[in-house]
């Protein structure tokens, strides 16, 4: 079921793909959202492939990742995965895809990395805080 740790890819090469296809104009919103999400899409591809096997869909405290961009941020799967995401929304230039997801986002990524976060204190106890109290996000 590795399938399953890759899903997010080709849903965000596909969403790239058909704004680049049906994109009517290439004006500065467009090449701004463009640049925004292949930045972003760099980014969390680097992230996953460091996380490595400690990648889980559900928390799990397999290992304290604390090297390449994890050293300074805590969740960047989530950070420049939104990047990415938000870079495609802009290039789309739709209104309300914009509001919903500038609304939701944060408070899903929120969500999430607060579980995450509590898994890997219960488990890895002071050297997660300590992690913790290096880095950002």
């Amino acid at each position: 079921m590795t399938w399953v740790l890759w899903f997010d890819l080709p849903v965000l090469v596909g969403f790239a793909a058909a704004i680049v296809r049906y994109a009517w104009a290439w004006d500065a919103r467009h090449v701004i959202g463009m640049a925004i999400a292949a930045v972003g899409f760099a980014l969390w591809f680097t992230a996953r492939l460091q996380l490595g096997k400690s990648f889980a869909v559900l928390p799990k405290a397999r290992a304290l990742v604390t090297s390449g961009l994890y050293s300074k941020f805590r969740n960047p799967i989530y950070l420049f995965g939104g990047m990415a995401y938000a870079g495609l929304i802009i290039a789309w230039g739709k209104a309300l895809p914009i509001i919903v997801f500038f609304l939701l986002y944060p408070f899903y990524q929120f969500q999430r990395a607060r579980k995450e976060a509590e898994v890997l204190e219960k488990t890895f106890g002071d050297e997660y805080r300590r992690y913790r109290a290096g880095t950002w996000l």
